[in-house]
């Protein structure tokens, strides 16, 4: 008795009060089937004897001191008979703490060591629910089946216990047409209106993934019955769910909407109206009206919900909305708070980033279009229509600073607290924007001009605030507030119509570059709506403006080429045969009215852009560096709009770094990160920009001591008829070249011949020799395979002194780390002083 009414009594109510504490943490996710039991299981280490609450600590201390204190086993047989009790208590604290495998030994030892035991059934449904936690899914199945098949006289609640937890099971293995039976055997039994209100919510989900839609809702209609006896969380979300089933072709719309408007003006139901708000806006979604479903997904959001997958639904609608609108800067920002509200490592989430990127170029392209295209407005207006524009636009915002002005003014006391104007100027450039107040001339002449108008001419004195006798004194007296107000707004160079006509450009090149960058985004974005998005109509929109344009010579073929193929997807044949007709009288020699007249010839088309960089590969593999970056330049307007331009610029960023050395690779990789940012070869390139070039920036030799490889090295001055100069600075470097002793290429190959037949000769199999492009004046013989800095220089000595070969060149040996910089930054002259001081 003191082992019931004391320990056990008081471990089951600190087990009570965790059970609680667990129930309340857990927020159970309503787009999902919910689980049976309202429990979080979060794997994490712990230490031997570590608990996660310390009421279910305290449960677990009290079972072992009765099981310690009060057990009466003598000759294997327990006289005590609350030892099952403590032996349960001691399973269900572990359980509830996460620590399974200790609380299955519990349950069984009740099943093996209690046979005679009244609390048998409750320890099997426990080892069950214990086993199911573990992720033994099919035997739980298999022993609550055969439990519930006995001849027992089960309490009621155990009965519940056992048919909730079978449906479980059921749920675990996606057997949801098996759980209903079950599930509808735990309502009947079960005495907890709280749990019955939780199994007929979870019988109507099982009813909806089963697709018995009538069977869900009566279901439901069963949950919002029980009214006030269960939580209301579980009425809310029936009613929700009923919504989401309702079939607007045959049941009436208006009485849809006049339930969930008066579940909103239910004042019981405000910790609900993120639902309610949500499923209002799927209600004039699906009605198709657009404006009052994004007022209403927007009210959901303000709610602050801590539905997170609510929010996500919430975005992800507007942002859809958005992009049907082909507002697609919208669409990103709703896109990206949808990703902010979902996992990361699951499918829709993947899908909706794909998308998202996909829309970072749309937006790069729309900005610089509707930027370009104001401007381009305005500088095409005459004079008068420019003033006209900005008279109109000034005094909209004189309007408003006044109407401000009157208003702060009503709200303050009569001294002035801001003695310079409420905010700073943001007219008149560039200077006005982030500088401190008293570097910008403009801002202080405006300032001393209201002070005076203020204060009067007051001198500079302490509590010059307070002291009589300003030469302006009697002025001050007379100024009216309201008309200083207003001398100070039309004195503001904001509100003057002239400040923004004057800033309008007028460079005839920056007009021009203005036109070309505005061309090309017209361009981008018409293929990206083809190609990416589908959008034809808003493709052939933006090609058949940007034609009207004047384009580049460049744009005019690739976009009337993507002009027949848009109107021939969409099926408007009278068009596309327009631009057929039009690239085969206009541009009868090129690559695409070739295509048009032979569209199965491009599938083995050599001049494909595909074939194209690959025949440009194989020269950059074969060090025709300059080559390279002629063909690349050319292809790069042929192709362009094409996936493959920026492979071209990358490998010509590669090919300059190769020929010219490090400061032209870092501009390339530069200009390809900025402007492919959202392409493969854009962030390869800005990867090697933020962690490559750093490393490859530093030009100090090391001359390493134990380095493992050396290399010795023949240069080479070109013959003037072979060196690129276009990349000599002055005719004097010209000449300069000219007066050294001239090798070709055919040279440097002979002797790398008979370099190779000396080192076949002597028998150093280990050794062999390049020849490397150093820059566009010189190149390099290298014999590779040294093994040090005396080593290679002695070769070199080596094929001086033998007769049969008398390699009488200048050469120095090198590690191959401090090759590598040589070849990146084109100091070989500076390697060879430092190393032969």
């Amino acid at each position: 008795m003191g082992a019931y009414y004391n320990i056990i009594y008081n471990g089951n109510l600190a087990l009570e009060l965790g059970k609680d504490e667990v129930e309340q943490t857990y927020i159970d996710n309503y787009w999902e089937i919910l689980p049976i039991e309202r429990m979080q299981v979060v794997e994490e280490a712990r230490l031997p004897g570590e608990s996660k609450n310390e009421n279910f600590e305290r449960a677990e201390d009290k079972a072992a001191k009765a099981i310690q204190k009060h057990n009466i086993n003598i000759g294997g047989t327990e006289y005590n008979p609350q030892m099952d009790e403590a032996f349960l208590l001691l399973g269900k604290a572990r359980y509830y703490d996460q620590r399974f495998f200790p609380a299955i030994e519990a349950f069984n030892y009740i099943i093996t060591d209690y046979p005679e035991s009244d609390r048998i059934a409750t320890a099997k449904i426990w080892r069950e629910k214990t086993n199911m936690r573990m992720g033994n899914n099919e035997t739980a199945l298999k022993n609550l089946k055969e439990l519930l098949a006995q001849d027992l006289e089960f309490e009621e609640e155990d009965l519940a216990d056992a048919s909730a937890t079978l449906a479980q099971a059921y749920i675990n293995l996606e057997q949801n047409d098996s759980a209903i039976a079950p599930l509808t055997e735990a309502i009947r039994v079960t005495p907890s209106n709280e749990k019955r209100g939780r199994y007929l919510y979870i019988k109507g989900q099982l009813y909806d993934r089963l697709a018995q839609i009538d069977s869900a809702n009566k279901t439901f209609d069963e949950v919002i019955a029980l009214n006030r006896k269960s939580p209301r969380v579980y009425m809310i979300n029936a009613y929700m769910e009923k919504a989401r089933n309702y079939d607007f072709d045959e049941q009436d719309r208006l009485a849809l909407l006049e339930l969930l408007q008066e579940l909103e003006e239910d004042r019981e139901n405000r910790p609900f109206l993120d639902k309610i708000y949500y499923q209002i806006a799927e209600y004039y979604r699906a009605n198709d009206t657009i404006p009052g479903s994004v007022t209403f997904y927007n009210k959901s959001l303000r709610t602050d919900t801590r539905d997170t997958y609510l929010k996500s639904r919430n975005y992800l609608t507007l942002g859809n909305i958005n992009f049907d609108a082909a507002q697609y800067k919208d669409a990103g920002a709703y896109y990206d708070s949808t990703l902010t509200n979902l996992p990361e490592n699951t499918r829709e989430y993947r899908a909706i980033r794909k998308k998202r990127v996909n829309l970072d170029d749309v937006i790069l392209y729309e900005d610089i279009a509707a930027k370009n295209d104001s401007i381009l407005n305005l500088v095409n207006m005459s004079e008068a229509d420019r003033l006209t524009f900005f008279t109109e636009y000034t005094n909209s915002l004189k309007e408003t600073a006044i109407a401000e002005a009157k208003e702060e003014a009503k709200n303050k006391n009569q001294t002035p607290s801001n003695l310079f104007g409420k905010q700073r100027s943001t007219a008149g450039g560039a200077s006005s924007g982030g500088d401190f107040y008293f570097y910008d001339s403009k801002q202080v002449a405006k300032g001393v001009m209201k002070f005076n108008r203020t204060w009067g001419n007051r001198a500079l004195a302490d509590n010059w605030r307070y002291e009589k006798g300003g030469k302006n004194e009697s002025q001050e007296d007379e100024i009216d507030p309201e008309e200083a107000i207003l001398a100070e707004i039309e004195s503001d160079p904001q509100y003057q119509p002239v400040t923004y006509v004057e800033s309008i450009p007028k460079d005839e090149k920056l007009i021009d570059s203005l036109g070309k960058e505005r061309n090309f985004a017209y361009y981008q974005l018409g293929v990206i709506y083809k190609e990416k998005f589908k959008e034809y109509q808003l493709a052939a929109n933006k090609l058949e403006a940007l034609l009207e344009n004047k384009p580049e010579e460049r744009l005019i073929l690739p976009s009337k080429y993507n002009l027949y193929k848009i109107y021939e997807a969409m099926g408007d044949d009278a068009n596309a045969n327009r631009w057929k007709q039009n690239i085969l009288t206009n541009h009868s020699d090129s690559r695409y009215a070739t295509i048009l007249r032979n569209p199965r010839g491009l599938l083995d088309d050599q001049n494909s852009p595909e074939a194209v960089y690959a025949s440009v590969y194989r020269k950059f593999e074969n060090q025709e560096y300059k080559t390279v970056i002629e063909e690349a330049n050319k292809n790069i307007e042929v192709f362009t709009g094409n996936d493959i331009v920026p492979k071209f610029e990358l490998l010509k960023a590669t090919a300059s770094g190769r020929y010219y050395g490090f400061e032209e690779y870092k501009k390339g990789l530069n200009y390809v990160a900025l402007t492919y940012p959202q392409s493969e070869e854009g962030k390869r390139a800005e990867e090697i920009v933020s962690k490559s070039l750093p490393v490859l920036k530093n030009k100090t030799f090391k001359f390493p001591k134990n380095a493992k490889e050396y290399k010795l090295v023949y240069p080479f001055e070109l013959a003037i008829q072979q060196v690129d100069t276009n990349q000599v600075n002055s005719d004097k470097e010209k000449e300069k070249i000219a007066d050294k002793e001239e090798f070709t290429i055919d040279d440097v190959v002979a002797l790398k011949e008979k370099i190779d037949e000396a080192i076949v000769e002597f028998g150093f199999t280990d050794l062999y020799t390049s020849i490397d492009i150093y820059s566009p004046n010189k190149t390099l013989l290298i014999v590779h395979g040294l093994k040090s800095k005396l080593g290679a220089e002695g070769f070199g000595e080596k094929l001086l002194k033998e007769k049969d070969y008398k390699i009488d060149y200048q050469n120095i040996g090198i590690a191959s780390e401090d090759y590598k910089t040589v070849q990146v930054h084109k100091n070989l002259s500076d390697y060879i002083s430092q190393a032969t001081k």
